[in-house]
């Protein structure tokens, strides 16, 4: 994502901070803002989640709670892959929705490598452990 805006002299007209119509320009930016805000936390909410525990044994149960992350990363990178095809046709209008599912599915797929690189680490240490 790019870094905040700002706003020259000049954005907001001539003389703008000093007549009323300026202070209401800067009252109607301030709350498009505030609802901008408020619909990227609406967006960013905990799901839910649906799944049942599993019963199996350790070996089990890690294997299952690494491929439900696994399908999590994948759901969050297929949502992305769909707002940007939609935002590209047209039909989304909302570029913060769209950069921000495409920073998450970066974000969550790092997240996934540098576990990936834990777990190989892990494996390559026990490897190299003397019996």
């Amino acid at each position: 994502m790019s870094g905040p805006v700002t706003l020259g002299p000049n954005a907001l007209g001539p003389n703008a901070l000093g007549s009323a119509g300026g202070i209401q320009q800067i009252i109607a930016l301030r709350q498009q803002i505030i609802d901008r805000s408020q619909l990227l936390q609406q967006i960013h909410t905990p799901q839910p989640a649906t799944e049942a525990p599993t019963t199996g044994g350790p070996a089990g149960g890690f294997a299952n709670a690494l491929k439900s992350a696994l399908d999590g990363v994948n759901t969050v990178q297929s949502n992305a892959e769909n707002l940007s095809t939609a935002y590209e046709r047209g039909e989304v209008t909302d570029v913060a929705k769209v950069m921000l599912a495409r920073q998450e599915a970066g974000v969550s797929f790092e997240a996934t490598l540098q576990v990936r690189n834990r777990l190989l680490s892990a494996y390559q240490d026990i490897m190299r452990m003397g019996v």
